[in-house]
């Protein structure tokens, strides 16, 4: 939550102000710099550039200044919708920019980048050689794992999974979403809008990247499925289980119907659905969010952080099998990248995040997974 104090909210400010100057620059500097031939194939960096050019340039965002708490229902109704507006807004932006781009690449042609001669990163596969290639048609819902609006940190795994195909991907996904939102009616509605219509540059989607439930599992409502500590007890066995149980129960609903969705209105998607990695419970938040695990073991009265990676690991297990469940069904692809991390703190950015190493690996398991889906269309 947002820590209070006139220094905090000036910052806050001034963080905002800076982020929309260092985006007006990134978009600028992508106008001047990047040339592209009048013709043939274009990489994905370059479709941008040129969807990019053809927009209008628009005025900086007013940067809102923070005021007090609301004082009544209305102020609190107001800031709600101001609030929704621009997630509103947010979206259509970034349909318009898929739209354009994937348009530019459906005409001229998808071309993956040159290899570099640097030395790749850990965790990403060599850059494939140049050539022409017909697009995957993606689009992603989920949580902070497909977008991690942190900045300067490069995204979550969608933004690094893009890079790696070459390809667009349009990302509806938002930090801190639940499947009980995702899925429910307003979220719903608009899964179904993009599932039925199809792809915005034309043709169905080819695939539906979904990241979902660890939001439903976490923070606050935790401590109603983790029992006191009991040295008797192995602490895996912690978990009021009939309690765990109901609130996985509520997100397996919510994929059931996501899966129905498909079904009915584009059943030639594939679903794609993932496992998180074991999160440590170390007390470590980001942007004024968090602690989402610590304070549950601290009411607790969990003496070891050891104690309670046990408990986070079983629950994340549990939930992957839940996930697992569904790859039985047809066009479902379940990505199980437990255990990709090792089990120590320098591989998190915070208790729910990898570092950026972290989501590098991971875009690069979606990366092989799509590959083997689509052998001769992910270069």
């Amino acid at each position: 939550m947002p820590a209070s104090g006139k220094g905090t909210k000036t910052t806050k400010a001034a963080r905002a102000k800076t982020k929309t100057k260092t985006r007006a620059k990134i978009h600028s500097k992508t106008r001047a710099k990047t040339i592209v031939a009048d013709t043939g194939p274009v990489t994905l960096a370059e479709a941008k550039a040129l969807a990019l050019a053809k927009q209008p340039k628009l005025a900086p965002r007013a940067v809102r200044k923070d005021v007090p708490p609301p004082a009544s229902p209305e102020k609190v109704g107001a800031e709600r919708e101001i609030l929704e507006k621009e997630r509103r807004d947010e979206i259509t932006r970034r349909v318009r920019e898929y739209k354009a781009t994937m348009e530019i690449m459906k005409r001229r042609g998808a071309r993956r980048p040159r290899p570099k001669a640097a030395a790749k990163r850990e965790g990403e596969e060599p850059a494939a050689k140049a050539g022409s290639f017909v697009p995957l048609q993606i689009f992603a819902e989920g949580d902070s794992w497909f977008d991690y609006p942190v900045p300067f940190f490069g995204g979550g795994i969608i933004s690094r999974l893009e890079n790696r195909l070459g390809v667009p991907i349009l990302n509806l996904a938002k930090a801190g979403d639940e499947v009980r939102y995702m899925l429910g009616v307003e979220e719903r509605t608009l899964l179904a809008e993009h599932l039925s219509k199809g792809c915005p540059a034309g043709g169905p989607w080819d695939v539906l990247l979904f990241s979902g439930g660890g939001n439903d599992i976490v923070d606050n409502p935790m401590a109603l499925w983790i029992k006191d500590w009991d040295p008797a007890v192995p602490p895996a066995k912690h978990i009021n289980q009939p309690r765990f149980d109901t609130a996985v129960a509520l997100v397996r609903a919510g994929y059931e119907d996501l899966i129905a969705l498909r079904d009915k209105l584009s059943p030639d998607t594939h679903l794609v659905f993932h496992g998180y990695d074991f999160a440590i419970p170390d007390g470590r938040g980001v942007c004024y969010l968090g602690p989402w695990l610590m304070p549950t073991f601290d009411l607790r009265k969990f003496p070891t952080l050891a104690a309670a990676q046990e408990v986070v690991k079983a629950m994340l297990q549990q939930f992957a099998a839940m996930l697992a469940s569904f790859a039985t069904q047809p066009k479902v692809t379940f990505i199980n990248g437990q255990g990709t991390l090792s089990p120590q703190r320098s591989s998190w950015h915070n208790e729910l995040h990898p570092t950026r190493m972290g989501f590098e690996k991971f875009a690069n398991i979606f990366y092989r997974e799509l590959k083997k889906l689509y052998p001769n269309r992910v270069a």
